[in-house]
């Protein structure tokens, strides 16, 4: 499919984004440069960051050295440590919590020191906020579902509050609750390893549900949600596509793509003595559903698990 450029706005705008250097956030910038927007990306390394956008934004190592003359138009928060890789411990988690919400909580107390203020304030989060949803349960999980007293959960939870706080300075806050994002980085590439090496099949019981969106489809969604108006000074959207699928079909789907055999199941019992609690993202799952963007009209590019891995897998070859 024809992935067209991405508008965020009808007239260049000022844009601040946190976690700019990430996966998401790398392709993010790239397309707000390449729709003639201003970019200034906080970061840890900026040298790294000048190098990497060869020179195109500004580059900020903290929020004080953003000009006080720089009326920033967007803001964009896509900062976090992984998620997944070291264990769960005590100390680990605090650290998680801190690389989001203390972040946010540092980022909006800056925002309300700001004449004028962003119009709109987009910070990540995930579909972990719904916590995980019981093998064999169908239910198709919308914007207002539940979430639960478990900690990714909880670190949504705390990480979206931590964002809402900026409604208080008369800022529009969009909680963007990402999905599995497939592209070429992030997760995509570890997971098809197996596969492509001959390897792939059912990842525990294989029957958890997996809610993906490609990399140009969040992208998309995160200029939708830049544009669209309402009145709520709080909103969140699932950056999910409209098909869900099991992780056997996932697995099935690449492996077709890939001419690739697909029976060799991984058990998800060492999975559990290893990650412990963590083994949750890989094990359990959660069907999320983008009912908010499609209300709105939004329109996938890449609907399908089928469209998706086929524009991935095909361009890599």
């Amino acid at each position: 499919m024809n992935a067209g450029p991405i508008r965020f706005a009808q007239k260049p705008q000022q844009v601040l984004v946190t976690g700019g250097t990430g996966f998401v956030g790398q392709h993010l910038v790239r397309a707000l440069l390449a729709d003639g927007h201003q970019v200034i990306v906080l970061t840890r390394r900026p040298s790294h960051a000048a190098e990497l956008f060869a020179g195109r934004v500004q580059v900020c190592g903290s929020l004080d050295e953003i000009s006080s003359m720089s009326a920033i138009d967007v803001v964009v928060n896509l900062a976090g440590a992984r998620i997944l890789g070291l264990p769960w411990s005590a100390a680990r988690k605090q650290a998680l919590l801190r690389s989001r919400v203390a972040l946010t909580q540092n980022l909006v107390a800056w925002i309300a020191k700001l004449d004028p203020k962003p119009r709109v304030l987009l910070s990540a989060s995930a579909i972990g906020y719904y916590g995980i949803q019981p093998q064999g349960d169908d239910t198709a999980l919308s914007e207002d579902s539940p979430p639960q007293p478990i900690f990714m959960s909880q670190l949504c939870q705390s990480w979206e509050q931590a964002a809402a706080a900026a409604t208080q300075s008369a800022v529009q806050v969009v909680s963007l609750r990402f999905g599995l994002v497939l592209g070429h980085g992030g997760a995509l590439p570890m997971m098809l390893l197996p596969v492509r090496l001959g390897l792939g099949g059912r990842l525990g019981t294989g029957r958890q549900w997996v809610s993906w969106v490609h990399i140009h489809d969040l992208l998309r969604a995160i200029a939708h949600a830049c544009q669209a108006g309402g009145n709520a000074f709080f909103r969140a959207y699932n950056v999910t596509a409209p098909e869900q699928v099991h992780q056997l079909e996932f697995s099935k789907t690449a492996a077709r793509i890939l001419r690739r055999p697909c029976f060799l199941p991984t058990p998800g019992l060492p999975l559990r003595m290893v990650l412990g609690e963590q083994a949750d993202l890989l094990l359990e799952g959660q069907r999320v559903h983008p009912s908010r963007l499609l209300e709105e009209g939004f329109v996938f590019s890449y609907s399908t698990l089928e469209a998706a891995l086929a524009d991935l897998c095909l361009r890599t070859r």
